[in-house]
């Protein structure tokens, strides 16, 4: 799946009420195809590089959304 196919489907995950964990589910399988959670192929692999550290998305996404809305 590419460019305006890709689009699509993120524009979908957008309004899914399980986004995050469909997306954490995905990189904690490392899911390698398609888009899940909102998030492309691309995405994944960036995130999976930028934290190889993480060995639970769901606390990450959890502990992101803590420290936004603290910060906020």
């Amino acid at each position: 799946m590419r460019g305006a196919a890709q689009r699509k489907a993120a524009t979908i995950c957008r309004h899914c009420p399980v986004q995050l964990e469909c997306g954490a589910d995905a990189l904690d399988n490392r899911v390698e195809f398609g888009v899940w959670g909102g998030l492309t192929e691309r995405q994944r692999r960036a995130l999976l590089r930028q934290h190889p550290e993480v060995t639970s998305w769901s606390a990450f996404f959890a502990a992101q959304r803590r420290r936004h809305r603290d910060a906020v």
